[in-house]
């Protein structure tokens, strides 16, 4: 699967949709849980504790599909 491939219906601003979908976001990977409507990220924080981020937080901190170098 390409992960630059953006189906015609999301905003390429916008976090992906598809469950077990893995971003980039502050240098740690986030990984989409759940279904529609109670989607969440899961990563961890500076501290490897678990972290939940919506989608909006997501936007908001900014993210990537691949991680920075």
């Amino acid at each position: 699967m390409n992960d630059d491939a953006v189906t015609s219906t999301e905003d390429p601003a916008s976090p992906p949709t598809v469950p077990s979908t893995v971003v980039w976001c502050g240098g740690r990977p986030y990984v989409l849980e759940g279904r529609i409507g109670r989607a969440r990220w899961m990563g961890t924080d500076f501290r490897g504790r678990p972290e939940s981020l919506s989608s909006a937080e997501l936007q908001r901190r900014g993210w990537s599909h691949h991680r920075a170098s």
